[in-house]
């Protein structure tokens, strides 16, 4: 994963996968008992110019349930701003923290350009390195499997064997049109970092590489992974989160948070947007 970032790659990959999500569509049965007279399409949307009738035509809930809504198509998107955490404490004290960000932003030749970030720290209060024995790890436990868990999208696995332990996984998406989400603090301008404890005991590390993140914490009492892999012919792009714990009193999370900036559209764009997808929807 240390390979150079492809920085359009990256910011291409990630805003086809946030354009993935997208909201279902309703409507009220009494729409469907009151058709109103056949519309005209507006003069812009005529092939010709003599305007056409739109023909519709009454749908059931389980037709529209299956319908897509509104939704940013990449000529919207104008910056990206994608921030990775993770975090894991141990009882004794001990931590690893790995994080990371990737901003894209487009200039007004609409160029786009990428910038990483990433950080990694350990900090282990007992001499010589954190231990099995005083690490809340329990040897008598596993937690396994997860990893082997593939989906075309979003993927969030906890797998947790012990008392006492506390574990999330977060994955957020939103549109602003500020010029970035919440910019993450103590990062180095790198494409990948690392750190460990005396011992070899407690790792974290994060990679940006191959249009794919990796983000990883491992400690005697399990790992905890964040993953953004790009699509490729088996799969159509995947964000994975996966937890596992064997032990006690353990506090984990990972954290993973997705800012797009979109453009400013005027009142007659989004009129005529609405418009068309509302026709595609009719198609």
């Amino acid at each position: 994963m240390n390979r150079n970032l492809s920085q359009t790659g990256i910011a291409a990959g990630i805003c086809a996968l946030a354009c993935a999500y997208s909201h279902g569509a309703s409507a009220a049965e009494s729409l469907a008992a009151t058709q109103p007279p056949l519309p005209i399409a507006p003069a812009f949307l005529a092939g010709g110019g003599d305007a056409l009738p739109v023909h519709c035509e009454p749908v059931d809930d389980d037709v529209l349930a299956h319908q897509t809504g509104k939704y940013a198509g990449n000529d919207m998107i104008s910056g990206v701003v994608l921030n990775v955490i993770s975090q894991w404490q141990l009882p004794n004290g001990a931590t690893a923290t790995a994080q990371g960000a990737l901003t894209v932003v487009q200039n007004t030749a609409n160029q786009l350009s990428a910038s990483v970030q990433t950080s990694a720290k350990v900090t282990d209060p007992v001499a010589g390195g954190t231990t099995t024995a005083n690490s809340g790890a329990s040897p008598n436990t596993s937690a396994t499997g997860g990893q082997n868990v593939s989906v075309n999208g979003v993927s969030q696995v906890t797998q947790v064997a012990g008392n006492n332990n506390v574990g999330s996984n977060a994955a957020t998406i939103d549109y602003t049109n500020s010029t970035g989400g919440t910019q993450l603090s103590g990062l180095a301008n790198t494409p990948s970092a690392s750190a460990s404890n005396a011992n070899g005991t407690i790792r974290a590390g994060i990679a940006f590489g191959g249009n794919g993140i990796n983000v990883t914490l491992q400690t005697p009492a399990g790992i905890a992974t964040q993953n953004i892999m790009p699509s490729n012919t088996a799969q159509a792009g995947a964000i994975a989160q996966l937890l596992q714990v064997a032990g006690n009193n353990q506090q984990v999370a990972n954290q993973l948070s997705l800012s797009l900036q979109t453009q400013q559209m005027s009142a007659q764009m989004i009129r005529q947007a609405g418009v068309l997808q509302a026709l595609r929807n009719i198609r």
